[in-house]
């Protein structure tokens, strides 16, 4: 069996900080949001839960035991794939997979606890994003500028 890298061991702690801070931040807007009311916080960001049945933005909408966990498995496959690869990386690609890990994960529970994905954070007031999103998708979306940033650095001699 193959040992886990210093590298590894920060992707998959960046991993469990974003499960964990996901997971907060949405029992806290289930408990504490009414479905679909808008409470402003400071521009542009407001507060307002919804249900995602779709994957990322609510693309392919879809509902029922099939695609639940056809989601749930797909969520944890990518994690698994991105797992091995993070045990390889460098630093800042480690960092970043580890994000992507976390919110893929974070997701995925959703999907097993509710059937579907709640969604709080709007930022609508911008004019031009008018998806609702959750803490997952941003540390989805924070973990692959990462990644982007660290395939634009030149390359360092092996």
């Amino acid at each position: 069996m193959n040992r886990i890298t210093r590298t590894g061991w920060l992707a998959y702690g960046c991993a469990v900080a974003a499960v964990l801070i996901d997971q907060i931040a949405k029992t806290l807007a289930v408990t504490h949001l009414p479905e679909g009311v808008s409470h402003a916080v400071v521009w542009p960001l407001a507060l307002r839960r919804t249900w995602n049945d779709g994957m990322s933005f609510g693309l392919l909408q879809s509902s029922g035991p099939i695609a639940r966990w056809g989601f749930v498995a797909f969520s944890l496959g990518v994690a698994t794939l991105l797992a091995v690869w993070a045990n390889k990386s460098p630093r800042l690609p480690a960092v970043g997979l580890g994000l992507v890990m976390g919110g893929a994960i974070g997701n995925a529970l959703d999907r097993a606890l509710y059937g579907r994905v709640v969604d709080f954070l709007d930022v609508d007031a911008l004019g031009f994003f008018p998806w609702i999103f959750n803490t997952a998708d941003s540390f989805i979306t924070v973990g692959v500028a990462l990644l982007l940033l660290d395939s634009l650095r030149p390359q360092r001699p092996a």
